[in-house]
């Protein structure tokens, strides 16, 4: 069995890797309900201000509940009232009393009062937006990144620039608790507000469309009344405010950022037992050698793959050992460094963005105008009244911050990837190891020739993954929104990415563990460190040393499961996420 203080020890497989074999549907019957799971954790409190992405993935993953602070829910019901205080002054408000893209000048409503005519217009105006907002298409979007998207838009609207109404505020969280899980398509969005994937969970909340439910897709009337909850009535801004966010793009890219921080750890640790097979050097990675050019992620990679290897015979002298090594093994530290580096921006970014506001109009609550603001600037204000502030056009859905790390962190992870293909091939290569090229009856061999066409294909998916996409986008709503980001998308490759890495790793794995043990046969006395030794004994447990000939795609499938198992049992603190 895995040893307790391994960091390689299983617990769940990857959720990538079951919605690849399984399909969505069985998953959501292998994931939910979420009782059980929630029990055990503690309840995420929201206040609009300090949300991490690990409790992101307490809620998403985990099942865990959430509850909303006091000052929170006081200062979003103040947001809602300043909005209707504004539309009373009969200023045009994009979404609220006027129509949206093409539409921006249609009015719905006019100022004053909000009489029941005015309501009925107001809920009209709101159930066509999301449904005709509702365009997306391809794979339901796994329930993990709904519920995340769940989250992040709830917690980013108790900010206080939605102006969404309270019972919508709460119909959020309330399915979060439940356990009611809109069915999502995930593709359609191109970064700039996800406004055709969104629309999906304001629907389920109205009882429209499919849901997740005790295990079960149901019409989301069905799973309303299971969970005992109330459709919403969307009115005033709620459905611009429910579709204009980057909450599934967030969530998607939130979560990837949680797996690329484990991988890179799983990667360090592969690196390290690919290097002792290699019987190669540790001079690049020492100390002296790394303060030459101390980048912040180059010296941590190098201190964690050092702490791997303690006690391992590269620390001996070796007269036979080669004086550099190939650049796939003498240029970890830098490599994977770098991707720690551009993830440490990407996490940073991603937490700027979950805890504020990328509404627009934006309504900032307490705002004040300068005392010799201009005209153009006091027409946004209301300056009277019990609730004063801003409601203000503006572009704060444009997600460019944190969508170009997400694809540079799509380029790093693909550097990672070569060298983990380059070290796979090289443990291949007698010239370097100077172990046994060919397999035979009872005679272990790192040969298996064939595996280095699917190293090949794996680094080549994994490269075109990383190919940029941000601006690949076509002018809409009559040439209004002629630019975007695509971060949804990109953050999905990310994550597919992480999946074909993992898998690519497996093969560098059980190259890596077959050499270390025909290195251990060939000289008893080599040892092997720590840290590598405890991943070596835990993957033999399950992948076992090659004898004879057999199938290699099975073992490809149990590495990887290997893996994806232990990177859910890492903390999300195992990352710069905090």
């Amino acid at each position: 069995m895995p040893t307790l203080n391994s960091p390689f020890s299983p617990t769940r497989l990857h959720g990538a890797l079951i919605r690849r074999s399984l399909g969505a549907a069985l998953l959501g019957a292998l994931l939910w309900p979420l009782a059980a799971t929630a029990a055990a954790c503690a309840p995420v409190e929201l206040d609009g201000r300090s949300l991490t992405l690990a409790q992101i993935e307490s809620v998403a993953r985990q099942g865990c509940r959430v509850t909303v602070a006091d000052d929170a829910m006081q200062r979003a019901e103040r947001s809602y009232e300043l909005l209707l205080a504004y539309a009373r002054l009969d200023r045009p408000v994009y979404g609220l009393n006027r129509g949206v893209g093409l539409n921006k000048d249609q009015t719905i409503f006019q100022g004053g009062a909000i009489s029941p005519e005015v309501r009925k217009l107001s809920e009209q105006f709101n159930r066509n937006l999301l449904r005709s907002h509702s365009a997306a298409y391809g794979s339901e979007a796994p329930q993990e990144v709904t519920r995340a998207a769940m989250l992040i838009r709830l917690n980013t609207a108790l900010f206080g620039g939605a102006g969404l109404q309270p019972a919508v505020l709460r119909q959020y969280a309330e399915f979060l608790n439940r356990g009611v899980t809109p069915v999502m398509f995930g593709e359609g969005s191109v970064g700039q507000a996800d406004i055709t994937i969104l629309p999906q969970i304001g629907l389920a909340m109205m009882g429209e469309g499919q849901a997740y439910y005790g295990g079960q897709r149901l019409p989301a009337s069905q799973a309303l009344r299971q969970a005992g909850l109330t459709p919403i009535q969307p009115f005033g801004k709620d459905a611009l405010a429910i579709v204009s966010s980057n909450a599934y793009g967030a969530a998607v890219a939130s979560l990837a950022a949680l797996d690329a921080a484990r991988l890179l750890s799983q990667a360090d640790a592969v690196a390290a037992l690919s290097l002792e097979g290699l019987d190669g050097n540790l001079a690049p990675l020492l100390s002296a050698s790394q303060a030459q050019r101390p980048y912040d992620g180059q010296v941590s990679t190098a201190q964690h793959i050092l702490t791997l290897l303690r006690g391992s015979s590269l620390w001996r002298q070796d007269p036979k050992r080669a004086l550099q090594d190939p650049l796939s093994f003498r240029t970890v530290s830098q490599a994977h460094g770098a991707a720690r580096d551009m993830l440490e921006l990407l996490q940073r970014q991603l937490l700027l963005q979950i805890n504020s506001s990328d509404d627009n109009p934006t309504v900032a609550l307490d705002a004040r105008p300068a005392s010799d603001a201009q005209p153009y600037e006091l027409q946004f204000y209301v300056t009277q009244g019990p609730v004063q502030g801003a409601v203000i056009p503006n572009a704060g859905f444009d997600p460019s911050a944190w969508a170009l790390p997400l694809q540079s962190m799509g380029v790093a992870l693909s550097q990672v990837a070569q060298l983990s293909a380059q070290r796979t091939l090289r443990l291949t290569d007698t010239a370097f190891t100077g172990l046994p090229r060919f397999l035979s009856p009872g005679n272990g061999s790192i040969g298996y020739g064939p595996i280095q066409k699917t190293v090949s294909s794996l680094a080549a998916e994994i490269r075109v993954l990383a190919l940029p996409i941000a601006t690949d986008v076509q002018p809409q709503a009559g040439n209004i929104e002629d630019v975007g980001t695509n971060a949804p998308a990109t953050g999905r490759r990310v994550a597919a990415q992480i999946d074909r890495l993992t898998t690519l790793l497996a093969v560098e794995l059980m190259h890596a563990a077959q050499a270390v043990d025909l290195r251990v046969a060939k000289h008893p006395d080599f040892a092997v460190g720590t840290g590598t030794g405890a991943l070596r004994h835990d993957f033999r447990e399950r992948v076992p040393y090659m004898k004879e000939d057999r199938r290699n795609d099975e073992d490809i499938v149990v590495a990887a499961n290997f893996l994806a198992h232990a990177r859910q049992q890492q903390p999300a603190a195992a990352s710069t996420a905090r």
